[in-house]
C-alpha cells in the first residue's frame, strides 16, 4: 500500500487546497482549519461524501476557529470566550486538546494554505483610503509561522495573490516580514528579491481560468531537499495541452434562456428557465430583468469586450445613467480561459455576462464552481450569495492537484 503524506491545511475555506491534495491519493488531511460556518459546513460536508467519513470524524477533523488565537487552537484549553464563540460547533476533543491534540503522534509532512488575500490584492488596496496598511489581515501569516513552528513540517505551501510582493504594511514591505519571520523559526523560502519567480497562473495546470497566484514553498534549513527542488517539480508538472476554455468546462451545460414573461414565485421573481436537459444542483440564474436583458444583447451583438476603456464606461453612463471610474461589465468568452473568479460574484455577475447571446444572464454558481475546477458533484452548503463568495475566494482544485503532485515528487525522492 502506498504511503500517505499528513498535511494541515490553514485558512481552509470551502476546500479547494484540500481537495486538490486529496485527489492525487497521495495526502492525508490531518485537520483543516477555518473560521467561516458555511465554509467549514460545506468542507465537512465533502468530507463525508467524497472522501469516506464519518459524521464525528468530519467534525473532528474541520476545526471551526479563529487562526489568530493561535495558542489556544494548537494546545486547546480554550478560553471560556473562545468557548461560547466555538465550543458547540466543534468537536469536544478538539476544544479540550487543539491541534496538538489531534494530530497526536503522527508526523505533519505538511503545512498548506493561503491567508485571507484582500490585504494583499491590489484591486482592495486602491478602494482603501489607507490602501489597507491597518487591516489585521495583513499579519494573519504570523499565526501560520507559529503553526509552522510548532510542527515543524517536512515544508509548507504558502499561497497567495502576486499583490503581496508590493503590499507594503507598517511601511516595511510584507515580503521582507514573511521571509525573516520563516528564517527565525529555520525555514528557508526565496528572497524578497527572487519571489517574484514564484507566482504561477492556474490555467497551466489544466485549470479554464486566468488566474495568477505566488506560491511560496518553504524547508528546513537542514533539510535532504531545498526549496528549488520543489519549484523545479512543480514546473515539471505543468500541462503540455493547451489551455482550457470556457467552452470546454461550461459549454455543456443546460441552456437557461429568458422566460416570456417575468414571473414571481413568492418575494421572487423569476426571469429565466431551463427547457431541456439534466437539472444540475446549483445551475440557477440570477434573476435579470427587462433592462438587464437589454443590456446583455447590446453587449454581445456588438463585441463590446473588444471596445476601449473609455467607451465601456460610456455605455455604462447609457445604460444607468450613472457614472463609474471602473468598468462595469465583461463578458466570458468561449474560445478563452475565464478571467479570474473572484467573491465579488456574491454581488453581482455583470464582470461574468454568459457569452451565449441566447440566454442573456450572468454565470450561475455551478458554473462559478466549474471555472475554479471543482468536480460537478462538490456540494457548497450556504445561500446563493455566499457560495459565489466562498468559490471566489478557492484556490482551483486543479491547480492545487498539481502543487500536491509536486511536493509528493520531492518528499518521495528523498525518502
Amino acid at each position: 500500500m502506498m504511503k500517505k503524506y499528513t498535511f494541515i491545511d490553514l485558512f481552509a475555506g470551502c476546500g479547494g487546497l484540500s481537495e486538490g491534495f486529496l485527489q492525487t491519493e497521495k495526502f492525508e488531511g490531518l485537520a483543516h482549519v477555518e473560521w467561516e460556518t458555511p465554509m467549514v459546513n460545506t468542507l465537512r460536508q465533502r468530507l463525508i461524501d467524497k472522501w469516506h467519513h464519518s459524521e464525528n470524524e468530519a467534525k473532528k477533523r474541520v476545526i471551526k476557529f479563529d487562526v489568530q488565537k493561535t495558542e489556544e487552537l494548537i494546545h486547546g484549553n480554550w478560553t471560556e470566550e473562545t468557548k461560547k464563540l466555538y465550543e458547540k460547533e466543534n468537536h469536544k476533543s478538539v476544544v479540550e486538546k487543539g491541534l496538538a491534540g489531534l494530530v497526536g503522534n503522527e508526523t505533519v509532512d505538511l503545512i498548506i494554505g493561503g491567508p485571507p488575500c484582500q490585504a494583499y490584492s491590489i484591486a482592495g488596496r486602491a478602494q482603501d483610503p489607507n490602501s489597507m496598511k491597518d487591516d489585521y489581515r495583513n499579519y494573519l501569516f504570523e499565526s501560520f509561522v507559529k503553526i509552522v513552528a510548532f510542527f515543524k513540517p517536512k515544508a509548507f505551501v504558502f499561497e497567495n495573490v502576486p499583490g503581496l510582493l508590493s503590499a507594503c504594511p507598517g511601511d516595511k514591505p510584507v515580503r521582507e516580514r514573511i521571509f525573516e519571520a520563516f528564517k527565525a523559526i529555520g525555514y528557508d523560502i526565496r528572497t524578497p528579491e527572487t519571489l517574484k519567480e514564484s507566482v504561477y497562473c492556474a490555467e497551466d495546470f489544466d485549470v479554464p481560468q486566468k488566474r495568477n497566484r505566488i506560491i511560496i514553498i518553504g524547508t528546513k534549513h537542514d533539510s535532504v531537499f531545498n526549496t528549488e527542488d520543489f519549484y523545479t517539480a512543480l514546473n515539471a508538472h505543468k500541462s503540455k495541452a493547451a489551455h482550457k476554455t470556457v467552452k470546454d468546462a461550461i459549454g455543456m451545460m443546460p441552456k437557461l434562456t429568458p422566460k416570456d414573461k417575468i414571473e414571481k414565485v413568492g418575494r421572487a421573481n423569476i426571469s429565466h428557465e431551463q427547457l431541456n436537459g439534466e437539472q444540475i444542483d446549483l445551475h440557477i440564474p440570477r434573476y435579470h430583468g427587462e433592462r438587464d436583458q437589454r443590456l446583455f444583447t447590446e453587449w454581445l451583438a456588438n463585441n463590446m469586450n473588444k471596445f476601449s476603456q473609455k467607451e465601456k464606461m460610456e455605455f455604462y453612463t447609457k445604460i444607468t445613467g450613472h457614472t463609474s471610474n471602473h468598468i462595469k461589465y465583461r463578458n466570458i468568452e468561449w474560445d478563452k480561459p475565464s478571467p479570474t473568479i473572484v467573491a465579488h460574484l456574491h454581488k453581482d455577475g455583470y464582470m461574468f455576462i454568459h457569452p451565449d447571446i441566447e440566454q442573456l444572464r450572468t454565470i450561475t454558481i455551478r458554473e462559478a464552481a466549474l471555472l475554479q475546477s471543482f468536480p460537478m458533484d462538490y456540494k457548497f452548503v450556504a445561500s446563493n450569495p455566499y457560495c459565489y463568495k466562498m468559490i471566489g475566494n478557492a484556490v482551483p482544485v486543479l491547480f492545487a492537484k498539481g502543487i500536491a503532485e509536486a511536493m509528493y515528487d520531492v518528499l518521495k525522492s528523498k525518502e
